[in-house]
């Protein structure tokens, strides 16, 4: 079998041409534009399948150029220069394509919203919660990503208690879906006068922003309990005088999410039943991968509040290690956001490898 026709089917090359011909058509159509709305939600599906299939084309076009130029050298050894360059290019354009491919699922392609909770120790969790919130912002902002704040409560004397952040960006969930649960954190206190080293945790979470398309069974009336509350914080006297903000909790499951960006509850009411809803969403597919596991007797991916998944330590030596995977790193490069990227995709790399060897077995 070709290079070629590999990775066609590997990566449902037919289908996703298939699905852009489709969309084309669609947006062909005169009264495409009468609602707004549903035609920049199909513009948007268009660019996120042409952002998979670019690189796929790239690959087939290369596995092409890849068996005339094998046919050329077998008859002139000059030939295997440019022969082993075109690999090369091919393999590094595979590898692009291998993580498009690891970023299939329906909700990977979402905006995320992302928390950060500090766990037990004062001022030294709430600073390290600040910088992993920090670490986030760093990272979106080197990929061009937007972020909105939607939630924030500071610390006592520094960092933060909690924060909720929204990340908008092509597939900004995909990537930080495996971010979730405890980081840890070890290192010569700054609030210790005696200059003691001290552990700290952090929770993260991410949930997927949900487009209609994604159906969650909530009995609003019944199960979700609405609390409005005086905004504190940036956002100016209005905030800070009326009661804008919006706590929900969804009493079966203990789910608190809370909004107070925006001036008007009525907004922000609405942001955080989004945010309720993307939140049981991300508990059900858990759920159901937690009984997938089972079956095949796997572990399943660490929950909020669960086993720590990544351990970063500034005192005696430096590094960050990730516990599921074993990746090492370099703290301060990881903490600003520039080397994050290393651990998310071997998460990625790592998630595929277990869905294979389940589909195997």
């Amino acid at each position: 079998m070709s290079a070629s026709l590999n990775s066609r089917t590997l990566f449902d090359y037919a289908g996703k041409e298939t699905r852009v011909a489709e969309i084309n058509e669609r947006m062909s159509a005169p009264d495409f534009w009468d609602d707004s709305d549903a035609a920049q939600e199909t513009v948007k599906q268009l660019q996120q399948i042409n952002a998979h299939l670019k690189p796929l084309q790239k690959v087939s076009a290369g596995a092409s150029d890849l068996e005339v130029l094998m046919e050329f050298a077998e008859e002139d050894p000059a030939s295997e220069t440019e022969l082993k360059q075109t690999l090369q290019r091919l393999e590094g354009e595979l590898d692009e394509v291998e993580l498009q491919a690891m970023l299939s699922e329906p909700e990977d392609a979402s905006n995320a919203y992302l928390t950060v909770q500090a766990g037990e120790g004062g001022s030294d969790s709430a600073d390290w919660a600040e910088m992993l919130l920090r670490m986030y912002l760093r990272w979106a902002e080197n990929r061009g990503f937007d972020v909105e704040l939607l939630d924030r409560s500071d610390g006592e004397e520094a960092g933060i208690r909690n924060a909720t952040i929204l990340i908008k960006g092509d597939s900004a969930y995909g990537w930080l879906k495996g971010e979730t649960g405890n980081h840890r954190l070890v290192r010569i206190s700054p609030f210790d006068s005696a200059g003691r080293r001290h552990t700290s945790f952090a929770a993260v979470d991410v949930s997927p922003e949900l487009d209609d398309d994604f159906e969650v069974d909530i009995n609003w009336d019944k199960d979700v309990r609405v609390d409005t509350y005086r905004a504190s914080g940036a956002g100016g006297q209005h905030v800070n005088k009326t009661d804008s903000a919006i706590r929900m909790t969804h009493e079966p499951t203990g789910v608190v999410v809370q909004c107070q960006n925006e001036r008007s509850q009525h907004k922000n009411r609405a942001t955080a039943k989004k945010m309720l809803t993307a939140q049981l969403y991300r508990m059900e597919m858990e759920k159901r991968e937690q009984e997938a596991a089972s079956k095949h007797g796997q572990k399943s991916k660490i929950g909020f509040g669960g086993e720590t998944l990544r351990h970063y330590v500034l005192h005696p030596d430096q590094y960050v290690k990730d516990a599921r995977t074993g990746l090492r790193g370099n703290p301060m490069n990881v903490l600003d956001g520039g080397e994050l990227d290393e651990f998310l995709e071997a998460f990625l790399r790592g998630q595929m490898a277990d869905e294979e060897d389940a589909e195997q077995n």
